[in-house]
């Protein structure tokens, strides 16, 4: 039977606010996501010189800001992990006791100037570990770079958003999980009726999640939680499905 692991990407949703993280995280929690992803970066490192500088900096996430944004995902029983961009970050978040990582397309082609040294702290955790390569990259490198990690590797596309016309499906079912920039629903649960008829036993969905009145950089490619709701429980019906 296959199980799914639905994370809610919040990247720059929660639009610096910890109110409004708590709000979206417990809209995640009731429409039965897994998980709730954050990103960890420093504008510094990954935009410098962006004419959009200010508003990117105002979604970095700080370790206070994760400190509280984990507890209280805990608090009400859904689980906070994130993409990590710089060795530190890494650190931090062994400290609060998270069960996984994430690795971005980004890092994967070595795009950032601590990309290396961020692998090789990811991969000291040993922790389990999904990687997104959408934008090309080594796997043999990765897998290389990342050898202590038990590591599911997603299809992605990294174009925001992605025309779901795009999507080579035979290509993406030799993936363990699908990383969507698409708009809508659909995608996800195309991938995964199909990863049910392949017999696997567990796969990987990431969405990208917003309220309804989000006007962040990400609310154009994202979701909101009504629709997650409904895509989770489609999702949730293929999971029931015996072939």
């Amino acid at each position: 039977m296959l199980n799914i692991f639905l994370a809610a990407e919040i990247g720059s949703n929660w639009e610096g606010s910890v109110l409004k993280a708590k709000k979206i995280i417990t809209e995640c929690k009731k429409s039965g996501a897994n998980a709730v992803k954050f990103q960890m970066w420093r504008a510094e490192d990954l935009y410098p010189g962006h004419s959009l500088f200010k508003i990117i900096k105002k979604s970095e996430l700080s370790f206070k800001n994760a400190k509280i944004i984990k507890d209280f995902s805990d608090s009400i029983g859904i689980e906070f992990f994130c993409s990590v961009f710089y060795p530190e970050a890494v650190d931090f978040l062994e400290s609060i006791g998270v069960k996984r990582y994430k690795i971005a397309s980004r890092t994967c082609i070595l795009k950032d100037p601590l990309s290396v040294e961020t692998l090789n702290a990811v991969n000291n955790t040993k922790k389990s570990t999904f990687v997104s390569m959408g934008m090309g990259g080594k796997r043999k490198f990765i897998e290389k770079s990342l050898s202590k990690n038990k590591l599911d590797f997603c299809y992605c596309i990294s174009e925001y958003p992605l025309d779901v016309r795009k999507i080579n499906w035979k290509n993406s079912i030799k993936f363990n999980g699908f990383s969507d920039h698409t708009l809508g629903i659909t995608a996800p649960i195309v991938y995964s009726s199909l990863m049910n008829q392949k017999n696997a036993k567990s796969i990987f969905i990431e969405k990208h999640v917003k309220l309804s009145n989000t006007k962040s950089l990400d609310a154009s490619t994202s979701i909101d939680t009504n629709e997650l709701s409904m895509m989770n429980n489609c999702l949730r019906e293929i999971e029931k499905i015996k072939l």
